[in-house]
């Protein structure tokens, strides 16, 4: 068994128990966060004006669509790991808290879009180095939560933590210089 086998063991069902059982599939399901979305476009609108907001939710909008799309239909399908739900080694072994989804899992599309998010955030808008922290933990616990839930691998998580930082960095350098703007800081 390899390491990242025995960590998902370690995470998907040694950790495991009652109260994380319930609250860890809402907590990583995208629509619990809507209210936290809405309001970081308020604190954005506030912050930046209608114009930069405009070109802000762009870039974002289009640094997830780029995440999502290399995630899942480029990398899973070239890799071609199979979910822990799906991995005949690991049959009976797995509790999955939600359903399985597709067959591949390498990387995770949660962590690659969470992580190109929070890297938009952190770069954009957020002005204090502890609330880019805060950003950054909050894309990781939502990444952690799928190998609770038995959805991917710890690696998968850190790939997908590698590619949505990359491209939102990427992102971020595309937006300064299609606006001539420079962060708010």
């Amino acid at each position: 068994m390899t390491v990242d086998y025995a960590v998902f063991d370690l995470i998907n069902r040694q950790a495991a128990n009652p109260f994380l059982d319930a609250v860890v599939p809402v907590y990583r399901d995208k629509l619990t966060w809507i209210p936290l979305y809405a309001g970081l476009l308020w604190l954005i609108y506030r912050r930046m004006g209608l114009r930069d907001t405009v070109y802000l939710l762009l870039c974002i909008g289009v640094v997830i669509a780029v995440a999502d799309q290399v995630a899942a239909s480029v990398l899973k399908p070239w890799v071609g790991k199979l979910r822990p739900c799906a991995d005949p080694l690991l049959e009976g072994r797995v509790r999955s808290l939600v359903p399985c989804g597709g067959k591949f899992t390498f990387p995770s599309n949660h962590a690659t879009n969470h992580f190109a998010l929070a890297t938009v955030l952190a770069m954009t808008l957020v002005r204090r180095w502890y609330w880019q922290v805060v950003l950054f933990l909050w894309a990781a616990s939502i990444a952690l939560a799928q190998v609770y839930v038995g959805k991917h691998f710890p690696v998968d998580v850190l790939a997908g933590a590698s590619l949505g930082t990359a491209l939102g960095i990427v992102g971020v350098w595309i937006l300064r210089h299609v606006t001539s703007r420079e962060p708010v800081t």
